[in-house]
């Protein structure tokens, strides 16, 4: 497989959590807003609306490879500070298993930031 077809197949499997996440997010508002409430975040439900409006357009631009180093960045910090405040809990299990799963994401995103999108992207058309 060329090197280009890897990136994009990596481009895809990062960007499809995010892409399904923010949807989610975004079509159950009230319920996204609660649990951002649960933990203690200020206005629930515009950081819904902000959180899932990230997720799914920085997926869907690493998905098609448009700006691809800096939507990388941004998930990276994004999921950098996703992890510091709902995954800390490294006592339990599931929660350790959460965040190292996000540095994982985290390290995709920053070595897609460095290498950028490839060939097979909207960024790899115009070079």
């Amino acid at each position: 497989m060329s090197d280009n077809a890897l990136a994009l197949l990596g481009r895809i499997l990062l960007a499809v959590i995010f892409i399904f996440s923010g949807f989610g997010k975004l079509t159950a508002i009230a319920g996204t807003a609660g649990y951002f409430g649960s933990l203690g975040l200020p206005l629930p439900t515009v950081t819904a609306i902000v959180v899932g409006l990230i997720e799914l357009l920085g997926g869907i631009a690493v998905l098609v490879g448009y700006k691809t180093r800096i939507a990388a960045l941004v998930l990276a910090v994004f999921t950098t500070a996703a992890t510091l405040v709902a995954h800390m809990n490294l006592g339990d299990q599931m929660q350790l298993l959460m965040a190292l799963k996000n540095l994982a994401i985290i390290g995709g995103f920053l070595a897609l930031a460095s290498r950028g999108a490839g060939r097979l992207s909207l960024d790899g058309r115009s070079a």
